[in-house]
């Protein structure tokens, strides 16, 4: 992927190293994954030497300081084998940016960026820092608004309502079947099956609408299962399934562009929204069978639309816009043929319908 760059009006100094960063960065052969272009690794020409990494900052935005596209991380990271996580960077690790055989890297620095070597990590894992905002999707991991059709296939339903209720809600008990070998206590969400959420290609059923009604605890093992509603979002119905309480999501992934070609689209926007920002939720027709994983950076592309050519020597009537890219998600959860993706930046009004390719 070609990258302009802009060379600022510094002194005679800041011009030189400024121009060699630029002739450096051109000059990069290409490396990297299969079916990317990695004749030029995109630095920005404002990329610091040194950066000591601050509380709050995620992978994306340290990617941003140092590349102009942020999914080239890869290329760039030194990967430290003395370091059992070499991804994994924390607040106040000093990050510098070097040159080897005329391709840039970034490393952990320690005692300045003129003296490289491995670190003794004395940080628990939870400090790390994440990819992206973990307060931005970890409502939705929890109790997703979109369940996927594996999720709904097979799991734990709602047979029945103690004393015959058709609505049930906290305090009252449930009867569950399909729940398995599960301990006294465990906890499960309860959610509504929804409308059916249909891939915009084929028409398959990929997932459907999920609407959390509330929380239950198990009290008795069997078939059915006797269950106890605990806490209650809206009425509980017979139908209604159970899915486990999820666990945080593995944040630890880095931006990247996917290995293989990726063409698919938005079919969804969670809290049914018809325009996306950023930071909000989308949901994508491809999956882990497209060779999409979390941490995966696809461009979101709006389709040219068919317009009128009024001029007087016109070829025809009427002819179609190219393509615009408007936009870049990241993949954060993935399933078999649909993944859950954040935006991570919208240039443009970016809707359900846009597609989504490999950048």
């Amino acid at each position: 992927m070609a990258s302009s760059f802009m060379i600022r009006s510094f002194g005679p100094a800041r011009r030189m190293a400024a121009a060699a960063l630029v002739a450096l960065a051109i000059a990069v052969p290409a490396t990297g994954q299969q079916g990317i272009d990695r004749s030029v690794i995109p630095v920005s020409p404002d990329a610091p030497s040194t950066y000591v990494v601050q509380p709050g900052d995620t992978l994306w935005d340290i990617s941003a300081k140092f590349l102009t596209d942020p999914w080239y991380w890869p290329e760039i990271w030194h990967i430290n084998p003395q370091v059992a996580n070499p991804h994994l960077i924390y607040p106040g690790d000093t990050l510098a940016l070097t040159w080897v055989d005329g391709q840039p890297r970034v490393t952990v620095a320690q005692g300045g960026p003129a003296r490289l070597s491995p670190r003794v990590r004395e940080h628990p894992l939870s400090e790390a820092i994440h990819a992206i905002p973990y307060q931005r999707i970890a409502a939705f991991m929890q109790r997703p608004a979109v369940l996927s059709a594996e999720q709904v296939k097979g799991a734990p339903y709602v047979a029945h309502g103690r004393d015959h209720r058709l609505i049930s809600a906290s305090g009252q008990e449930v009867y569950v079947r399909r729940l398995g070998d599960a301990a006294p206590g465990t906890r499960y969400n309860v959610y509504h099956v929804g409308d059916e959420l249909k891939d915009p290609d084929d028409g398959d059923v990929l997932g459907y609408q999920g609407l959390f009604t509330g929380e239950a605890g198990l009290r008795r093992s069997g078939d059915p299962s006797t269950m106890m509603i605990v806490d209650s979002a809206r009425e509980t119905l017979d139908g209604d399934i159970l899915l486990p309480l999820a666990a945080d999501p593995r944040m630890d992934f880095i931006p990247r562009a996917p290995k293989t070609k990726v063409d698919g689209r938005i079919m969804s926007v969670i809290d049914d929204r018809s325009v996306v920002a950023d930071y909000d939720v989308v949901i994508i027709n491809r999956g882990t069978r497209h060779g999409l994983e979390p941490g995966h950076v696809l461009a979101v592309w709006e389709a040219g639309e068919e317009v009128r050519d009024t001029t007087r020597n016109a070829k025809s009537r009427t002819m179609r816009l190219p393509d615009e890219r408007n936009g870049v998600a990241m993949v954060f959860k993935a399933y078999d043929r649909m993944s859950y993706g954040l935006m991570m930046q919208s240039d443009r009004e970016v809707k359900v319908g846009d597609a989504v390719r490999s950048p």
